[in-house]
C-alpha cells in the first residue's frame, strides 16, 4: 500500500484499513499521531524524506537534529529513503541525516535510493506522457516501486484536485495543511490521470472515498 498525503484523506476514517495493510510506504515525512491517527493510521514500513523537508523545516540539520530525532521517532524501525546521490547540492545535507539517525540512536533505517534507478524511472514516465519539464512526484515514484515490488497495489490519499470527488466540497492540499507546491515544479493531474489508467486496467486500486467507521 501506498499512502500519498491529500486532503482527500481529512475526515476520511481509513487509518485502520491502511493500518491493516502487510507493507505500507508513506511520502514525505507526514504527520500521523494525534488527530490524524484515525484517518491515515500510523504503520509504516517505508517512508521517504525529501531534501526540501531537511533544508527548510530542519535547517539542512546544522543546528535541528534533536528536532528531527523527535519527529522521526513516530516511524519506528521504518525504512528512510533518501535521494542522497540524485543531486549533488543536497548529497552533504542528506548524508546529516544518517549521522543524525546513528547520533540519536533511532531505529529508523536510512536508506539511500539508486540514483540510476529514478533516472530510468523518470525516463519511463516520460515515454509515457509525463511532461518532461516537470519532476516525478515523490507519490508516482514509489507507486511505481510497490507495482514492482508487491502483487496487490492500494493508493490511499491521491488526489491532486481541491474538491472531493463525491461530496463536492473544498478539501486542503495535504491532510495536515495546504500549503501548495511550488508552481511548475510536478504534473500532478497528467500523473493522476496515469494512476487512474492503472486502475482501470487493474495494476493498483485506487481508493478516494471514505472508510467505514473503525471498529470500536
Amino acid at each position: 500500500m501506498v499512502v500519498g498525503n491529500a486532503g482527500i484523506l481529512s475526515n476520511s476514517s481509513c487509518g485502520e484499513a491502511i493500518d491493516s495493510a502487510q507493507f505500507v510506504i508513506r511520502c514525505n515525512m507526514p504527520p500521523l499521531d494525534g488527530e490524524f491517527t484515525k484517518d491515515v493510521g500510523t504503520k509504516t514500513n517505508i517512508v521517504t524524506c525529501n531534501p526540501s523537508i531537511v533544508v527548510e523545516k530542519y535547517d539542512r540539520l546544522l543546528k535541528q537534529q534533536q528536532p528531527f530525532a523527535d519527529y522521526a521517532r513516530v516511524y519506528g524501525n521504518a525504512m528512510l529513503l533518501l535521494p542522497t546521490f540524485s543531486y549533488r547540492y543536497t548529497t552533504e545535507v542528506l548524508l546529516r541525516v544518517f549521522s543524525t539517525i546513528q547520533d540519536f540512536e533511532l531505529q529508523t533505517q536510512p536508506l539511500s535510493m539508486n540514483p540510476h534507478y529514478l533516472k530510468n524511472l523518470d525516463e519511463f514516465w516520460r515515454s509515457h506522457g509525463v511532461n518532461p519539464k516537470k519532476r516525478l512526484t515523490t507519490g508516482l515514484m514509489m507507486t511505481s516501486l510497490a507495482v514492482e515490488m508487491c502483487d496487490d497495489v492500494h493508493l490511499f490519499g491521491f488526489w491532486p484536485f481541491d474538491q472531493h470527488p463525491h461530496t463536492k466540497q473544498p478539501v486542503p492540499h495535504h491532510y495536515y495543511d495546504n500549503k501548495l507546491p511550488k508552481p511548475g515544479v510536478h504534473s500532478m493531474p497528467a500523473e493522476f490521470e496515469l494512476l487512474l489508467q492503472m486502475h482501470k486496467k487493474g495494476l493498483l486500486k485506487l481508493h478516494l472515498g471514505q472508510c467505514p467507521p473503525p471498529r470500536t
